[in-house]
């Protein structure tokens, strides 16, 4: 087997790289991804932003509805109240592009109005799932295009504490619904972002059936993995990664107002039926 590549011990930490492997360039270019906060103000160009939409468009989609959408927010007043909106976090306000990722299913309910036929199928969990996976699925697609044309990025799960004022913010219609944002812009050198450990894959990856108490040596590993990283980034994180992440569920008052995302969706003409 060939030595393991920097990015791969990057990604995995030296004791938990698979034993076996296969890389390429586009599996190179994947482990590189880091997430981005530091940009500089260099615009993000239009070709650039049509590349992404197209990479974004060339994903998978559930029965072909395309039921995403995406809006480019370039205006530099409108980044300031979005980074208000999801948290005043400064790298919202401060990337070039932000780019919200939308559930659409206005879309749909407007074709089938148009063509005189019901669209109740639109109120149930399933096309809200649908959305959000088909926003997902886009998205990512979109962040691999900037990456690969020397643009960094993040996403920004902040657009969801306040959805209705997002929704007014950015004109969404009833049945669109921001899943989440991203910064897009040029990395600022001057302050790099390294590559994030992640898990082993002993604890994501399952064989024939599901096994959670095999993950706990894993997972052992991962917090050992991530205590080195708080370290060298001179992170302000008390504890190990479990302790950080039980932290982050403890209950409502730590999911940044997200608890009430129900009543939202609803608001937002979700009947998620």
């Amino acid at each position: 087997m060939p030595p393991p590549s920097s990015r791969l011990q990057a990604r995995y930490g030296q004791e938990s790289i698979p034993t076996e492997i296969a890389l390429n360039p586009l599996i190179e270019h994947l482990l590189d991804h880091r997430s981005v906060r530091a940009y500089l103000p260099n615009p993000v160009t239009d070709a650039e932003l049509a590349a992404i939409v197209a990479a974004a468009q060339s994903a998978a989609s559930s029965s072909n509805l395309n039921v995403w959408s995406v809006v480019a927010v370039r205006d530099a007043e409108r980044r300031a109240r979005l980074a208000e909106l999801a948290g005043n976090q400064a790298h919202v306000r401060e990337a070039p592009l932000q780019l919200v990722w939308l559930a659409d299913l206005a879309r749909l309910r407007r074709i089938a109005t148009g063509l005189g036929r019901p669209a109740e199928g639109l109120d149930y969990l399933e096309m809200f799932l649908t959305g959000v996976i088909d926003a997902a699925l886009a998205a990512q697609n979109g962040a691999a295009a900037a990456e690969s044309l020397g643009l960094g990025m993040v996403y920004i799960g902040g657009m969801r504490n306040r959805p209705e004022d997002v929704a007014e913010l950015l004109g969404l219609p009833p049945g669109v619904f921001a899943v989440f944002g991203m910064c897009v812009g040029r990395p600022d050198p001057a302050r790099p972002a390294d590559i994030k450990p992640r898990p082993p894959q002993a604890v994501v990856l399952h064989h024939e059936r599901y096994a959670l108490a095999a993950q706990d040596a894993g997972i052992a590993a991962y917090d050992r993995a991530m205590e080195r990283f708080y370290a060298e980034q001179k992170m302000n994180v008390h504890g190990t990664w479990s302790v950080h992440s039980s932290k982050r569920i403890a209950g409502p008052e730590t999911l940044s107002g997200r608890h009430r995302l129900v009543e939202a969706l609803q608001a937002l003409g979700f009947a998620l039926k």
